[in-house]
């Protein structure tokens, strides 16, 4: 199921409670105002299981969804070849620097990881978070309707130990 954290949050792995994926749709399109029909139809490819990729996992705090974060095929970017990406990376306001977007992108990877994928890639605006989690900047990407340049960022697994690349 989920993984109890030193706080008492669990992070929950969307395939693992499916009864989850019309709240973590709501609470992700709330979050970052893509449509909720989007978020949808890929959590609902998540749960179908055929392909490690889409997957969603969140954390909950009791029946609250504190933080989450996707895994899909490309986060709104023109690098196609950089897949998957990490999207929709969030912690709610009050719940910020305990650890809890860390703790979901080391779950997320780790999981990956198990399903065959030991690369990963995220873009961002922010430097210097990622870093802290084994992420290496990679290079400048192009955001689809965006006029400047978003940061790109790398995540790779050799052997059983996360390093970066």
């Amino acid at each position: 199921m989920g993984i109890e954290q030193s706080m008492k949050y669990k992070i929950i792995r969307l395939e693992d409670m499916p009864e989850y994926k019309n709240q973590a749709a709501r609470w992700f399109h709330e979050k970052w105002g893509i449509p909720l029909a989007a978020y949808m139809e890929s959590m609902e490819d998540c749960l179908k299981g055929s392909n490690p990729v889409p997957q969603w996992y969140f954390a909950m705090d009791g029946n609250r969804m504190i933080g989450g974060l996707g895994v899909i095929e490309n986060d709104f970017h023109d690098r196609k070849d950089l897949t998957p990406n990490i999207c929709a990376v969030y912690t709610e306001e009050d719940m910020r620097c305990r650890g809890i977007a860390g703790a979901l992108l080391d779950y997320a990877c780790d999981d990956m990881k198990k399903k065959g994928i030991d690369t990963l890639y995220l873009v961002t605006d922010h430097t210097c978070f990622y870093e802290r989690y084994g992420w290496e900047f990679l290079c400048m990407v192009q955001g689809d309707g965006e006029p400047g340049m978003t940061r790109m960022y790398i995540h790779k697994y050799t052997d059983d130990s996360c390093v970066v690349s």
